[in-house]
């Protein structure tokens, strides 16, 4: 990974590389030593509390609910770093200034903005323009790579908990198995909205990850009895759907840091059920 991200690499070594990863399947100490050599090129954002990961596709997502989850742990003294690339998807993006989240350019910068605002997201082309390279790769292999996973595994805040959202569940287990090889502490990967941490109010919730620096397996229960898609146009206007979408997300953030949803939250989604 030093090496591809010093751009020393050959192209065509890099592509027969990262697509053989994805032909055997990658293993969680690929994984962590990819992660590890990006955090090392790049500089630590401080001072957060909450790593969130944002790299789906889109082709799946409604509208971005789980900004809004991430705003209320902020707003909840929680320092909290989003951290993305959605490809040609606008909508992660697009919903940041509706949700009060700034837009970072530079560690630097989001280090400023969560000292302020409790919270940011950091563009993963300009904080980290060479990782960016390779994930952008894509289009060219027409095929996703390992790359996507070692950017959710970035964790550029250094937090000692994260919460990551998946399209497949095989990476749940995997993406938990890299992290304590990595030495965090706390990890909440779900098989999400899109791919995205977001949480489907109408289904049981299995979780993977870890809680003390050990392996851990939860579960979370359904909020409602719909069972609707999060990218169902009609959902649009359901304020009491969409508002557990957003509180059901929170609650798991929190788990993640070890705390409870707020009361007055809580209430809102026991009101919504």
């Amino acid at each position: 990974m030093r090496i591809m991200l010093s751009g020393e690499g050959a192209p065509e070594a890099i592509g027969a590389l990262l697509m053989l990863l994805r032909m055997k399947g990658e293993t969680a100490e690929e994984i962590a030593g990819f992660a590890e050599a990006a955090q090392d090129a790049m500089p630590t954002v401080a001072g957060v509390g909450l790593d969130w990961p944002s790299y789906a596709a889109g082709r799946t997502r409604g509208a971005p609910w789980f900004l809004q989850s991430a705003r209320i742990v902020a707003d909840r003294g929680q320092r909290v770093l989003l951290h993305g690339w959605n490809g040609p998807d606008q909508k992660v993006r697009d919903g940041l200034a509706g949700a009060g989240i700034g837009m970072a350019d530079t560690a630097e910068a989001a280090e400023e903005m969560i000292a302020r605002d409790g919270i940011a997201y950091l563009r993963l082309e300009t904080a980290h323009p060479a990782l960016f390279a390779l994930i952008n790769l894509r289009p060219v292999f027409g095929l996703r790579s390992c790359v996507n996973t070692v950017c959710r595994m970035l964790n550029p805040g250094r937090a000692a908990a994260s919460v990551q959202g998946v399209f497949h569940p095989s990476y749940r287990l995997l993406q938990a198995d890299a992290a304590a090889l990595l030495g965090w502490r706390s990890l909440t990967v779900i098989k999400g909205g899109g791919g995205e941490f977001e949480r489907h109010p109408g289904k049981e919730i299995a979780a993977f990850g870890l809680r003390d620096g050990a392996p851990w397996e939860g579960s979370f229960p359904a909020l409602s009895g719909e069972t609707r898609r999060l990218n169902d146009p009609d959902l649009a206007g359901d304020e009491v759907f969409e508002r557990l979408i957003v509180t059901g997300t929170a609650e798991l953030a929190f788990a993640t840091l070890g705390l409870s949803l707020p009361d007055g939250i809580a209430q809102s989604a026991d009101q919504g059920a």
